[in-house]
């Protein structure tokens, strides 16, 4: 099946209607019928300011990189684009096109 593979970065420490954004935004993916999705901790990461975020024993609590990945179609990427703009959340995003399945293709 062909989809699109949308990820996002956020950090830990950053919430949005109360509760985490990553857990925001894989309510939304499920609420708009995405195939699947996923969040996960990065070990290291950096923005366009070029400042480091990594896990550390207490220098940087709550401000490792947390990374959400959603497959879905186009229609869908554009409707949570949407959503999360209108939410007011600046949020990194990256968008591929990914072929995806479980076991052997046909």
């Amino acid at each position: 099946m062909s989809d699109v593979l949308l990820r996002l970065r956020t950090y830990d420490n950053r919430h949005h209607a109360g509760r985490p954004i990553h857990q925001w935004l894989l309510e939304q993916g499920r609420e708009l019928g995405f195939s699947g999705g996923l969040a996960f901790r990065a070990m290291a990461g950096f923005g366009r300011d070029g400042r480091m975020h990594e896990q550390r024993f207490f220098e940087l609590a709550g401000e490792e990189p947390v990374v959400v990945e959603l497959i879905g179609d186009a229609a869908q990427v554009e409707r949570i684009l949407r959503r999360i703009d209108d939410a007011g959340l600046a949020l990194p995003w990256w968008q591929v096109p990914v072929e995806h399945g479980v076991g052997l293709p046909a």
